[in-house]
């Protein structure tokens, strides 16, 4: 029967994979890109999730060996973690959000882990996102004796979205990240340069067995958790919004607007405002980046938390310092308290000369 499953999936191409030659043979990549990074929309026959329709007339019929396989073997767990999972769910795609990644790829942490933070495979993987050693270090994350940032789940899914980006940038197909993240892109450019194609259908059998089920176990657990709505889909008409829109409708009578400058970090504000991450990422999207390069940032408040901030936006900023600190060093970090000339409120005012 596995046997079938596998002789399956050898069939299962075009439609369904992120290839990135089109059928007369010509490179779309280009054309392609800025699409498949919103969303993995070649799950399905159609190019878009019609949430008007069941999801299981969508979903390509070549898909269905392998994923009947692992429902029968998983489901029961996985739509379990749907609930349970829901707060971890949240956490991961506002980073994803925040890094313009497809929100599908918080199922690579349930593959990955089980969504468990102290997860550690026997080759010394550990945290939701299974980081080896030298590759956490490499993205920013602190593994001492006395202190491993890879079971930090907020730590360690900002390091995971900077990697998936870096793997996207290289290999601009995310079947082939999903599998380099499990085996490493050396073994995909391997596979790659072996097999003549950069069709993860095609070049699957030059990956190892676990890097080529890895993707396999994506797709079939993507399919669990987004089939029939599932309610760990916070978009559910299959697109990802772009993350620089804001709708006026959210301007209600209680928020009010303010502009600001240096280095805040958006978890720092939830936390001391008492708000929630992903109603403040919605008020104020983009709000990391647009800091992060010296720029001034219109800050949407509720009046009241509006109030907090201004009471306690130094010892706010210096603990948002502090938290960028650790990731990127004292050298890295110059410059993150803004000019008194850059400050909104305290910019002067030209003087005109008197004539």
């Amino acid at each position: 029967m596995k046997f079938v499953f596998s002789t399956i999936f050898i069939l299962f191409i075009s439609v369904w994979s992120f290839a990135q030659k089109g059928s007369d043979g010509v490179d779309t990549s280009k054309e392609q890109s800025s699409v498949e990074k919103y969303g993995f929309q070649n799950l399905f026959v159609n190019r878009e999730f019609n949430t008007a329709l069941p999801y299981d007339g969508q979903i390509h019929p070549q898909a269905w060996g392998f994923i009947q396989d692992y429902l029968d073997r998983y489901q029961k767990n996985l739509s379990k973690m749907k609930s349970w999972g829901l707060p971890y769910f949240t956490l991961i795609e506002n980073v994803l959000m925040q890094y313009n990644l497809p929100h599908e790829l918080k199922y690579l942490a349930v593959i990955e882990s089980g969504l468990n933070t102290n997860a550690t495979s026997w080759v010394g993987a550990r945290g939701p996102w299974q980081f080896m050693p030298g590759t956490a270090r490499d993205y920013g994350l602190m593994v001492s004796s006395w202190m491993d940032e890879r079971t930090d789940y907020f730590r360690s899914t900002h390091a995971a979205a900077k990697y998936l980006t870096s793997l996207y940038s290289d290999l601009n197909d995310w079947l082939l990240v999903i599998a380099a993240y499990n085996g490493g892109p050396g073994r995909v450019y391997s596979a790659i340069k072996k097999s003549g194609s950069r069709d993860f259908w095609k070049l699957q059998y030059y990956l190892p067995e676990e890097s080529r089920n890895h993707v396999k176990k994506f797709i079939a657990t993507h399919y669990i958790m987004e089939g029939k709505g599932g309610i760990t889909t916070m978009v559910n008409d299959g697109k990802q919004p772009k993350v620089n829109e804001f709708a006026p409708e959210k301007l209600d009578s209680n928020i009010t607007v303010q502009e600001v400058a240096g280095k805040f970090n958006s978890v720092v504000m939830a936390k001391n405002l008492v708000m929630d991450l992903y109603y403040f990422n919605q008020l104020n999207p983009r709000f990391d980046e647009v800091l992060s390069g010296n720029n001034v940032f219109t800050l949407r408040l509720p009046k009241d938390k509006m109030a907090i901030f201004n009471a306690n936006r130094y010892n706010i900023l210096n603990e948002s310092v502090q938290l960028l600190m650790r990731f990127y060093g004292e050298e890295g970090m110059k410059d993150v308290y803004p000019k008194v000339s850059d400050l909104p409120e305290l910019k002067k005012k030209p003087v005109k000369k008197k004539s």
